[in-house]
């Protein structure tokens, strides 16, 4: 009861009254905003990566992964479970229903499995799996549990839910472990730029999919006007925009894969592309070689991190097919982030995270920015125990629910345990 009092009335408790949710350090910035815990141990419970749909249409179940598995990088043995989290029901000890709904053994700490929601659907969700000797994509509908498994996986779904894109996971292995699944090779392991592999496209329906653009074409188009012919390279971080009409990727390169003999230190460069979803166009719309988070704000414009030439590392708001470019949050938003903008508030709220802060407090803080008038509202701060870091780190990844109202995020801060946490942001957004 006390849980379902929170989320009607949030705004009309104090911080102190839910202070046994937190472990010391912990502090909290300007808006002091009650913070529920939804899953518990001994068992990890968190969701990943911030730009895809976590919470139903109606607000009521919140997608989840439980795993077991030590600080350490998972292998293909390793089964995580996928699950949903009932915000209206309790489980016997009073606290927010798990249930749990499959399984797959091809994720990631960071990523998860691409656990999701289909947009537009209240009942079938989506993630990625091992199968065969393949990587592939379930489709589970949570009312009747009927299962239907698609041939490829996916990284991002459109907004339209009609279609998913992808990449290889086992270059990104490759390349940048932690980010692909382990298990299975790469088969242009020996290949710089492979000309059979990239983007693909894939129909939820049918299951058909087709390659749209190859590493070996983004690799022919010059980086300042240098070739790339001797790198090794990769796409990653897949995103369709709102429209379902075109798409956002980052291509990378390394001189040489992540596994090979002194190639740890060697870091990669980066340049952010976006491209039709039928593989034409592709434009390179951040040339800097910096590009980390994104996130689409409307179909023709990007904020991203990023730090152009002859300007300092910030976000920024680009505009599609265009050398238009503006910061955002200058002075506010002053460091690295998960970056995405609040629904329905027409691109005036933004919700950011900052990894921990390089200090013995290790704090990360959650915030919400808002544009028209240059503010930041701190909702927390959380601390990462020291042992969380690398590829298994906790980053908060903050992601909203479909209305706008609440915000969900991982974090460690209670006994060193990885868990999702539910915070109420309304009563700020009604009042900008």
């Amino acid at each position: 009861m006390v849980r379902r009092e929170f989320l009607q009335h949030s705004a009309a408790f104090g911080a102190l009254s839910f202070l046994p949710l937190y472990s010391p350090p912990i502090t909290f910035g300007t808006q002091k905003v009650p913070v529920l815990a939804i899953t518990h141990g001994p068992k990890s419970h968190w969701f990943g990566y911030y730009d895809k749909w976590q919470v139903d249409p109606s607000g009521r179940y919140v997608l989840g992964m439980e795993v077991d598995v030590p600080r350490r990088s998972p292998t293909e043995n390793d089964i995580v479970k996928v699950g949903m989290v009932d915000l209206e029901n309790d489980d016997p000890e009073g606290r927010p229903q798990w249930i749990e709904i499959g399984e797959s053994n091809s994720w990631g700490w960071q990523q998860g499995c691409m656990l999701q929601w289909i947009p537009g659907s209240s009942d079938q969700l989506i993630w990625n799996d091992q199968q065969d000797g393949q990587y592939i994509s379930r489709i589970v509908n949570r009312q009747s549990s009927t299962q239907r498994t698609l041939p490829k996986p996916i990284y991002a779904v459109a907004p339209n839910g009609t279609f998913a894109v992808g990449t290889e996971f086992n270059r990104i292995q490759n390349m940048r472990p932690g980010y692909g699944y382990p298990g299975i090779s790469d088969p242009y392991a020996d290949v710089k730029a492979p000309d059979d592999i990239g983007l693909y496209r894939m129909d939820l329906d049918s299951g058909e999919s087709k390659m749209i653009f190859s590493l070996a074409q983004a690799a022919a188009i010059p980086y300042r006007g240098k070739s790339l012919e001797d790198k090794w390279h990769y796409f990653n971080h897949l995103l369709v925009s709102p429209d379902s009409e075109r798409m956002i990727f980052l291509h990378r390169w390394r001189n040489a894969p992540a596994n090979a003999p002194n190639a740890a230190g060697g870091g990669f460069t980066t340049r952010m592309f976006t491209i039709n979803i039928d593989g034409t166009d592709p434009y390179v719309l951040d040339p800097s070689g910096f590009t980390s988070h994104f996130i689409w704000r409307d179909p023709q414009h990007i904020c991203a991190w990023t730090k152009p030439e002859g300007k300092k590392a910030a976000f920024y708001l680009f505009k599609d097919q265009t050398d238009e470019i503006e910061i955002v949050g200058d002075g506010k938003m002053t460091v690295n982030g998960h970056n995405t903008y609040v629904p329905n508030t027409d691109g005036e709220w933004i919700l950011n995270d900052t990894y921990p802060s390089q200090d013995q407090k290790r704090l990360q803080a959650l915030y919400l920015y808002h544009v028209p008038t240059d503010r930041k509202v701190v909702l927390g701060q959380f601390y990462e125990p020291p042992m969380f870091s690398g590829e298994w780190r906790c980053d908060l990844h903050p992601r909203s629910n479909q209305q706008g109202t609440k915000v969900i995020f991982d974090s460690t801060h209670k006994n060193g345990q990885r868990q999702m946490y539910l915070a109420d942001i309304s009563s700020i957004i009604e009042n900008s």
